[in-house]
């Protein structure tokens, strides 16, 4: 143990005598873990945001299709789907979207019968006639309203149309709300102009979980122009747009990650004049190819170390302090309210080894392989170059 603790000592003496090349290479080193790190953990706690949206999510969504293309389904449908053995409730919904031109920002508007079993209110109650509404935190704080304050917005007729807002809302999860508008099924009607027959979608609840896809096919079968979606297709499809996003931006930060591998690869296919006459005179003064090769390591493993977690703590405050500001705009999409929402901090423990085992590894063993193929040498031809 004193043994290993002179090495480190001697390792770390070392580092500071190249100084100036250590610290090229941990700003490089650090740059790369930052942005793998960066990414990885935005894309995870969106995931972990969208796992508590689904959670509410109805176990079928029925939709009508034109073309291909979403379209209103009639609510006539909803009773012949509740015949179906094994269907339970079946509920029409009414819900859109809305681009605020004063803000510039896209609000989802969203229908209640008088029940939202998923969300909370942070304050106020759900509207109950078609002149009141209910927003979520991010609206209220970009319209600065709030409960008996006023929401004026312009319906599907070019009118403005002036609403009480009666409650802000919160979940566990601000993606669900951030963005919301909730009115009566009626308002919501009006507001975008549905025919009084039609409904944007039905909520299906199927009571055994594990028939949800035969429940499905039944509901394709009698209705063959519907597209029957199922709760476990939507929480893979969140993943494959994650997933999607979270590689186009590590593509962007490819640079980096081609900077360090030139880095690693330099440093395989050889070492310094002045690290090989350093060797030598170790080897010369005593030292046998087992303790060379513990300095080295102990060298590469300082470096690695001290850029991985400089990297794994500049990707955190990135993501959790400075809300991603260079990663939002892409994975976050085009639907997101400006205001920021606050994501969940977490650090996945499978997520981290993951990053340092693909960034330490190959960074040590690229440390210890050349200087291995030099200790081997006889410290006198070393020494002579």
């Amino acid at each position: 143990m004193i043994k290993h603790l002179k090495i480190i000592d001697y390792a770390l003496s070392s580092i500071l005598r190249r100084k100036y090349k250590s610290l090229a290479i941990i700003i490089a080193y650090t740059t790369v873990v930052t942005a793998l790190a960066s990414v990885l953990l935005f894309s995870k706690s969106l995931k972990l945001e969208a796992s508590y949206l689904l959670d509410s999510a109805p176990d079928l969504i029925v939709q009508r299709t034109v073309g291909g293309r979403h379209d209103f389904i009639a609510t006539e449908y909803a009773e012949k789907i509740r015949k179906i053995p094994g269907i339970g409730d079946v509920k029409p919904r009414y819900w859109g979207y809305y681009f605020d031109a004063l803000t510039e920002a896209n609000y989802t508007v969203l229908g209640t019968d008088g029940e939202m079993k998923t969300l909370k209110l942070l304050d106020g109650r759900l509207p109950a006639s078609s002149e009141e509404c209910a927003v979520g935190a991010g609206v209220a704080a970009l319209r600065k309203t709030g409960p008996g304050g006023e929401l004026i917005l312009i319906d599907s007729s070019n009118m403005g149309v002036l609403y009480e807002v009666v409650g802000v809302f919160q979940a566990e999860s601000s993606m669900l709300t951030n963005d919301l508008i909730v009115f009566t099924n009626d308002a919501v009607k009006n507001f975008f102009g549905l025919p009084p027959d039609r409904s944007t979608d039905l909520a299906v609840t199927v009571y055994n979980k594990k028939e949800l896809q035969t429940a499905a096919t039944k509901i394709k079968r009698l209705f063959p122009d519907t597209r029957p979606i199922t709760k476990s297709e939507l929480i893979r499809t969140y993943d494959m747009v994650f997933n999607w996003r979270s590689g186009m931006m590590l593509s962007v930060f490819s640079a980096a990650v081609i900077a360090f591998c030139i880095l690693a690869w330099d440093k395989a296919t050889g070492i310094s004049a002045d690290e090989r006459q350093e060797i030598g005179i170790l080897k010369a003064i005593g030292w046998d190819t087992s303790e060379v090769l513990a300095l080295k390591f102990w060298e590469g493993l300082i470096i690695a170390m001290t850029s991985y977690f400089m990297g794994i703590i500049l990707g955190f405050l990135h993501v959790y302090v400075f809300d991603a500001v260079l990663l939002a705009p892409v994975i976050k999409g085009w639907s997101v309210l400006f205001p920021d929402f606050d994501l969940i901090p977490q650090l996945d423990p499978y997520l981290v080894f993951t990053v340092g085992f693909l960034t330490i590894t190959p960074y040590v063993a690229s440390t210890v392989i050349p200087a291995w193929k030099t200790a081997i040498t006889d410290p006198e031809t070393i020494m002579r170059g």
